[in-house]
Formats: C-alpha cells, sequence, structure tokens
C-alpha cells in the first residue's frame, strides 16, 4: 500500500467506511497519518482497521440519510479533532428493479442514502472549508452516473444526481480554494450487489445469485486500487476521476453517441440469450 505524504496531520472524514472503497480509502489514509473520521452503518471492520493502525481517529455508527445526524457528526468530528482537510461522501446502496416494480419506499431508500447523504455530508463541511479557504470535497458517483441501465433507473438517479450537485458546486467554487473530485467507479470488486436490494437483474432475470456472479466476474478493479486512484486525484487536484476502463470507455461511447449508446448497451446486455423461436 503506498501512503501519502500529502495527508499526515490532516483530518479526514469518510462515510462508507465499513466496507469495499471507503475501508480502502481508510487505509491508506490512516497509513498516511491522518487523523480519520469513520462511520457506516456497520462499524465492525472500520473498527478493526482503526484499531490495527495505532493511528488517531474514531468509528462512528451514522445514518447519512439523516440530515440532523450528519450536522450533529461534522460538529463533534470538528471539535474533537479540529478543521476538516478532505471529506469523502462515499456510502451507497443499490437497487436492482425495473420502473415498473420497484416500490416508492426502495427508490426512496437509494435516493436518501446516495443522494441526499452526500447533499448533507457536503452542506455540513462546507461552511468550515469556506471560511479556511481550503479543503477537498470528494463526491462518489458510478459508471451508471454516466449511463443509463435496464433496472438501475433508482441507482442511475441518484449518481446522475450527484454527478451535477457536484459539477454545479465546482462551479460555485471558482475563484476559492475548496476543491471537489466527482468519481466515476466502474466494476469494482465491492459486496454492494451482494447487499442490494433485488427484484431483477440488468438482462430481466430473477436469480440474485446469477446477478452477483455476473456482477462479480465484470467487476476487475480491486477497492484497493481504486481507493489509490481517489487519493491521488485529490493530491494532484482533479475535478472529475475514471477508475476502469469499462467507466473510460461507457464516457467515450456516451459523449459519441448520446442516444444511441443505449440501442448498444442493449445489444451487449442482450448478447448470449436464447432466441425465441
Amino acid at each position: 500500500m503506498r501512503t501519502e505524504a500529502g495527508l499526515k496531520g490532516k483530518v479526514v472524514v469518510i462515510t462508507g467506511a465499513g466496507s469495499g472503497i471507503g475501508a480502502a480509502l481508510a487505509q491508506i489514509c490512516l497509513a498516511s497519518g491522518a487523523t480519520v473520521a469513520l462511520s457506516d452503518i456497520r462499524t465492525e471492520k472500520a473498527s478493526e482497521i482503526l484499531e490495527a493502525s495505532g493511528e488517531l481517529g474514531s468509528v462512528d455508527n451514522l445514518d447519512v440519510s439523516c440530515r440532523d445526524e450528519v450536522f450533529s457528526y461534522i460538529k463533534r468530528i470538528e471539535k474533537q479533532f479540529g478543521h476538516i482537510e478532505l471529506m469523502i461522501n462515499n456510502a451507497g446502496v443499490a437497487l436492482s428493479a425495473t420502473v415498473a416494480e420497484m416500490s416508492i419506499e426502495d427508490f426512496q431508500w437509494v435516493m436518501d442514502i446516495n443522494f441526499w447523504g452526500v447533499v448533507h455530508g457536503t452542506q455540513a463541511v462546507l461552511p468550515g472549508m469556506l471560511a479556511r479557504n481550503a479543503g477537498t470535497i470528494v463526491n462518489l458517483s458510478s459508471l451508471f452516473g454516466l449511463i443509463g441501465v435496464p433496472t438501475q433507473s433508482a441507482y442511475n438517479a441518484s449518481k446522475f444526481a450527484v454527478r451535477g450537485f457536484t459539477e454545479s458546486l465546482r462551479c460555485e467554487l471558482a475563484g476559492t480554494r475548496v476543491k471537489t473530485l466527482c468519481v466515476h467507479p466502474g466494476g469494482i470488486k465491492t459486496n454492494i450487489a451482494r447487499n442490494s436490494r433485488f427484484c431483477s437483474g440488468i438482462d430481466g432475470g430473477q436469480d440474485k445469485n446469477k446477478a452477483v456472479a455476473e456482477f462479480d466476474r465484470v467487476a476487475r478493479v480491486s477497492p484497493e486500487k481504486a481507493a489509490q486512484q481517489i487519493i491521488d486525484a485529490v493530491s494532484k487536484g482533479r475535478d472529475r476521476l475514471l477508475i476502469g476502463s469499462d467507466a473510460k470507455v461507457m464516457d467515450l461511447m456516451q459523449r459519441g453517441f448520446p442516444v444511441g449508446y443505449s440501442r448498444m448497451l442493449r445489444s451487449l446486455i442482450s448478447f448470449g440469450k436464447p432466441k425465441a423461436r
């Protein structure tokens, strides 16, 4: 694991730090000597990471969908550790269902965590960063914040919203030293598919285990590699990061064929499926 000298002594906040990219980010930041505030709705893994590092930090159970809870949490972290230099809004969930079959409750669950969690975290730290004219906010969008995919309408909506929110914020912060980074990971080897709420897969299938196995097959980037790319992008002051060849290819496809890409995507999804007789 490569460490980052620029993080030493800085206060870093990471949501969704109990698994996947969040856990890998926590390990990098702690190994670099940062003071790291970790949060998740499941805190066991985050606690293990902090304890193993021997570094200063905290672990808290946090529901990012609750605005009051997020604001209170950020105030407590600032009081305990000082100014927050890096805020990483990473917490996220997934839902696989068609628009016709998904419930409004499931749709709201995805939006509350994936989008409103980002808004809450951003607005909680932004006043302090603006007052000091320093800091970076990292918001996790997705490959699915670049393209629309069948059965992913709720996830797409949340990640497109994160993208639009972050790009707008970037314009508002022009002329300041507060930076934003919008991250679009492609297939990352995490448990997000296993932990998703599921009605039907991208190919229309009803077998969640099969859908998870397919996700595992195409998810080629490790959380550790994704996390390192995020930290590198922060250190370079980048505004946008695509992670994985799939994200880069689909980004080019969408920009070249903003309407036609969906027909290409349907062909890829249906490839190998038995034809009706």
